[in-house]
């Protein structure tokens, strides 16, 4: 241990950092940014990229959703977005966020699963694949119906730094920068906000799709009445708006 330690501790009757001429004109250090820990560091057993590979080798009629979080300025004080790509359909929904915890993903699913009900919640989201952020850490509590103890859905991990696992999620969020620059702030959106984007971006028609939106699909595969559940609407093609100006602040 340094000897500047034990005199700023006071160890030394007498001496202080007066007595040090050079290093009371240092700088004092800035403090590293706290960083998220995990926690459950064993979230990831039974739920690697590999298990998942085994899965749809078993399972390969199975639905998929990927999740992921978009973050728009860095910082403590910062909302963050928690994205759902559902992969058959490409739409994707988003859900503001106070910070990126794993408590603010555990409420996003509780609400779901209200919203949705047993039956609706487990037909879209049997599967979700996700990265190995901290606030994905902890995965029983999205995986499980709270009241009852029942397994909803199964959450897999992406390998480490393998994003391109979960490619139709990363790609889809080219939607979202451009209306969301990176780096711009979040803190000024509200859900409604939210809502009022992922509308615009789910109504885009793709030619991957055959020349249909995500909306399209997604009512073809699951029904109008989920749509409404999740507060995502029919923008008209043509009306559609893919930059910043739809979510300008007066």
């Amino acid at each position: 241990m340094a000897l500047t330690t034990y005199i700023n501790a006071g160890v030394f009757d007498g001496i202080g950092n007066l007595d040090l001429p050079r290093k009371v004109r240092y700088k004092a250090r800035r403090k590293a940014a706290v960083q998220p820990l995990k926690k459950d560091k064993t979230c990831r057993i039974g739920r690697t990229y590999a298990d998942y590979v085994l899965f749809r080798e078993e399972n390969p009629d199975t639905p998929v959703v990927q999740m992921d979080s978009v973050i728009g300025k860095k910082g403590v004080d910062e909302k963050v977005l928690l994205t759902i790509h559902i992969v058959n359909c490409h739409l994707m929904l988003a859900f503001i966020r106070e910070r990126n915890s794993t408590a603010s993903v555990i409420e996003v699913f509780d609400k779901l699963k209200l919203k949705l009900g047993h039956d609706d919640f487990t037909r879209i989201f049997p599967v979700i694949l996700t990265d190995n952020g901290s606030e994905f850490s902890d995965p029983i509590p999205i995986e499980m119906d709270r009241p009852t103890g029942e397994i909803l859905t199964q959450v897999f991990y992406c390998d480490p730094n393998m994003s391109q696992q979960k490619g139709a999620c990363e790609n889809n969020h080219e939607f979202i920068r451009r209306i969301i620059p990176k780096g711009r702030s979040m803190n000024p959106y509200s859900q409604e906000d939210i809502d009022l984007m992922m509308s615009h971006i789910n109504s885009y028609l793709r030619a991957e799709l055959g020349g249909k939106s995500p909306y399209d699909m997604f009512e073809f595969l699951y029904g109008n009445d989920i749509l409404g559940k999740l507060n995502i609407r029919r923008i008209d093609p043509r009306e559609v708006v893919l930059k910043p100006e739809l979510l300008l602040k007066q």
